[in-house]
């Protein structure tokens, strides 16, 4: 998928995020929210849509099929993933490739789960074999011991004491406070920061996403119907994805991005200097900064000078929404947050916290803890059609 593809997206919405859900609000509630509201968003009707693909970890044991049934669906395409924080833009790739063929003309992407705390340990202790046989047996709370491994090695390899990597979530969190949907939009300071509650030493509190229930949902058509609408819409100029488990014999701070890094850029027609915001999978801070380094938004490596000077003096658009971090995971509905507020953005949706002048983007996705990181890498340069 190169610069110049027929598919647009046309519309995004999320289902309000929650903290406590009430009993009665399952999983394909929130689902089904977000899916109205996005149909909403891009002006189209419910009977006009003969594409869907859902993601979820709760879903069970519903499939996409049972979704497409209670959301009045009738569909030529259909699509139901499993991979977490990579899963928007895999769908996206999908839908993309299915509408060029003439599979489907518009298509509804979604994603959502409702998870407690207890639900989302247990979803994170049996994400898989290697996980439930071996890992879930050690006490180590969960992803957040592995990836506060990744956070040591990589602050040693950078010189990042916790107060570089406390960049990340201020700044994130000072675009949530212009955010209504957001778990958190108190701005966040660097003692609180230094003074919040130990998880996986040295992550902390604010390290770690917030979970909640929710749901998020776009909308992808051709170009002549998006023509059709009289309103802008989203083009996707390039994906490219690393789906290699050979990777969990790394580090975890060399990732599939750097693999397909210069496809990308070279498939887009654009360079990484050229995008005006960045929406990257924010499970924990250093995973921020793995992304934007690989992909080559940070040029000289430099990450120490990056993060005071561009992310948090000169708020260089990275996450606007708060990212996750501030915002809430949502289970798989994580995979296509950044997606959601990166067409917002690019259609000029995003209210208080909109960017000016956005007109290209890069949105990314992040996922499936095999052994000792996520295995799944994807990305997508977005540009935006008046």
């Amino acid at each position: 998928m190169s610069a110049g593809s027929e598919a647009r997206i046309v519309g995004a919405a999320e289902a309000t995020y929650e903290r406590h859900p009430a009993p009665e609000r399952e999983t394909e509630t929130f689902i089904a929210e977000a899916v109205v509201a996005a149909l909403a968003d891009a002006g189209i009707e419910h009977g006009e849509v003969d594409g869907y693909g859902v993601a979820s970890f709760s879903l069970a044991p519903d499939h996409a099929i049972d979704l497409t049934w209670k959301l009045g669906l009738t569909v030529n395409w259909l699509m139901e993933d499993t991979n977490g924080g990579a899963s928007g833009v895999n769908m996206l790739q999908h839908a993309v490739r299915a509408i060029e063929a003439g599979d489907a003309e518009t298509i509804v992407l979604s994603s959502g789960d409702r998870l407690d705390k207890r639900d989302f340990h247990l979803m994170t202790d049996s994400y898989n074999k290697a996980v439930r046989d071996y890992l879930a047996r050690l006490p180590l709370s969960g992803p957040n011991a592995l990836f506060a491994f990744i956070t040591e090695r990589y602050g040693a390899a950078h010189g990042l004491e916790r107060e570089d990597f406390a960049c990340v979530p201020i700044a994130q969190r000072a675009w949530a406070t212009m955010n209504p949907g957001a778990a958190y939009r108190e701005p966040l300071t660097l003692e609180e920061y230094l003074d919040s509650v130990p998880v996986a030493p040295p992550l902390g509190r604010y390290d770690c996403v917030p979970i909640v229930s929710g749901g998020d949902a776009i909308v992808v058509t051709s170009a002549e119907r998006a023509a059709r609408l009289g309103r802008p819409s989203v083009g996707v100029r390039a994906i490219r994805a690393l789906y290699n488990p050979d990777h969990q014999d790394g580090n975890g701070i060399e990732t599939g991005f750097s693999t397909i890094r210069d496809d990308l850029w070279a498939a887009a027609g654009v360079r990484p200097e050229d995008v005006g915001a960045a929406f990257v999978y924010d499970d924990y801070p250093v995973m921020v900064l793995v992304q934007l380094a690989d992909l080559g938004l940070i040029p000289d490596g430099d990450v120490k000078r990056y993060l005071h000077r561009t992310l948090l003096e000169g708020r260089w658009p990275v996450n606007t929404s708060g990212g996750q971090l501030s915002a809430g995971q949502a289970g798989a509905a994580g995979g296509m947050h950044g997606l959601v507020e990166a067409i917002r953005q690019l259609l000029g949706r995003a209210g208080e916290r909109q960017v000016e002048g956005l007109e290209l983007a890069l949105a990314t996705g992040y996922g499936m803890v095999l052994y000792s990181h996520g295995a799944c890498h994807n990305a997508a340069v977005l540009e935006r059609h008046s």
